[in-house]
């Protein structure tokens, strides 16, 4: 009898990454037999869970179980379920019941940030494959445990943002490869600084802010608000503080830039080809915030050792077509990709780049890489370096301070304040 592909992919777990699997384990025909139909299982179902990108079910990957702590947003994934693909689904309300379920390959956790890290290394040790949701967590600390988990226990992991690899790249009129091709090329020079701002089509969500002093309310009977918080610390119930609005808090995320920053900066580590790196400095330009309910900020600048930098204009930025996204020495590249080249404008310059040598094919098809056992494009690695910029910016706005810090053993440099943000406590029994 053939080996299925549920037991192939235990036994992956104590073997390591190879790159040849015999096509009775992957299936080489045209219709999936199912034993070799990968499954998955959705932790949290209140929002982007249920968006048609995420909430799907096919021959390659088949939907089997969902799960949350708000018995409305379970029901509403049960019905969707059933009507768009006439599945019933095993549901859970603890997420520790749903990645223990054998017949679930993949977890997909679709969470607030807070229990990002939690969830990915339950998941690595019980032998499944994640698909993890932006941002890839919410703390520094929490990343490297991350990254450890899923090595440890040879998974693979997907990070859910893409622009590195498909679809326009916001308000730049292209895809990221180009600009990856002309960064390599060195005709822009180098350092080169990049600035991410309103008038490069970048939108910060600003509106996402929290609200002081909140009122306690009670809460209401669908919830299982002691199991949203988790890890958490406690604070009374306030509808503001969860689900769709609970980004404006620090205890769960980052604001708008915890929610998009990495959606901005991940692609922004590929072009510079700093994936292994993060910047050694980070200053901020925002009023003081609040210790519970995160504000606004105006500008956030990071600078590598080697003198690139990321700028991330907010507040008061807004205007301003003539800002280029990238800046170097020899050259600029502005919105809908107008270019300047050793100071004059550079037409054709998606002829010049047709002609540069293309980079390195990055593994973007998540459902092959599983079978393959092979690294995704976007992995526990380079996508906690991306977090870890959009962490050192929280840290540096909680603080209100310039921070600077060491890439390699990824703490902050003579900074005790900074360094208790990096591993946060928590509550009652969660622990990494």
């Amino acid at each position: 009898m053939g080996t299925n592909r549920r037991d192939f992919l235990k036994t992956m777990g104590g073997i390591g990454l190879f790159s040849i699997v015999p096509s009775k384990v992957l299936g080489g025909s045209k219709h999936v037999a199912p034993s070799d139909q990968l499954t998955k299982g959705i932790i949290g179902v209140g929002g982007i869970g249920r968006s048609s990108y995420h909430f799907t079910s096919n021959e390659s990957c088949r939907l089997v179980s969902v799960c949350d702590v708000d018995k409305s947003h379970l029901q509403k994934a049960v019905e969707l379920g059933k009507k768009k693909f006439n599945e019933t689904f095993q549901t859970y309300h603890d997420f520790r019941d749903l990645i223990k379920d054998p017949n679930v390959d993949v977890v997909h956790i679709a969470t607030p940030p807070h229990w990002h890290a939690l969830m990915a290394i339950e998941a690595a040790k019980a032998g499944k494959d994640i698909w993890c949701e932006k941002p890839m967590t919410r703390t520094i600390g929490e990343g490297k445990r991350v990254v450890e988990a899923v090595k440890q226990n040879n998974r693979i992991f997907r990070l859910n943002t893409w622009f590195r690899f498909k679809d326009n790249f916001y308000g730049l009129g292209t895809t990221v490869e180009p600009l990856k091709k002309l960064v390599d090329s060195g005709l822009l020079g180098w350092p080169l600084k990049v600035t991410i701002s309103g008038a490069t089509g970048f939108t910060w969500k600003f509106y996402w802010v929290g609200k002081e002093n909140l009122t306690p309310e009670p809460v209401p009977a669908e919830l299982d608000y002691d199991m949203w918080l988790g890890p958490a610390p406690y604070k009374p119930y306030n509808s503001h503080r969860v689900h769709s609005t609970f980004r404006g808090y620090w205890d769960y995320d980052g604001g708008g830039l915890g929610d998009m920053g990495q959606h901005y900066i991940d692609p922004v580590q590929y072009i510079l080809g700093k994936d292994d790196t993060n910047p050694i400095k980070v200053e901020v330009d925002a009023p003081q915030q609040h210790p519970d309910a995160i504000g606004i900020w105006r500008k956030i600048t990071y600078t590598y050792e080697d003198g690139c930098q990321i700028v991330l204009e907010g507040e008061g930025f807004e205007s301003g077509n003539k800002v280029p996204y990238i800046e170097g020495p020899k050259g600029k590249v502005f919105k809908g990709f107008e270019c300047e080249l050793d100071g004059k404008p550079a037409p054709d310059i998606m002829s010049i780049i047709a002609e540069l040598p293309d980079p390195e094919p990055q593994n973007t098809d998540f459902i092959k890489c599983i079978k393959n056992r092979e690294l995704f494009a976007l992995n526990e690695m380079n996508g906690h370096r991306s977090a870890n910029i959009v962490n050192m910016g929280l840290c540096a706005l909680r603080l209100n301070r310039t921070l600077h810090f060491d890439p390699v053993a990824q703490q902050f440099i003579n900074d005790e304040a900074a360094n208790r943000l990096i591993d946060q406590p928590m509550r009652g029994i969660w622990k990494l």
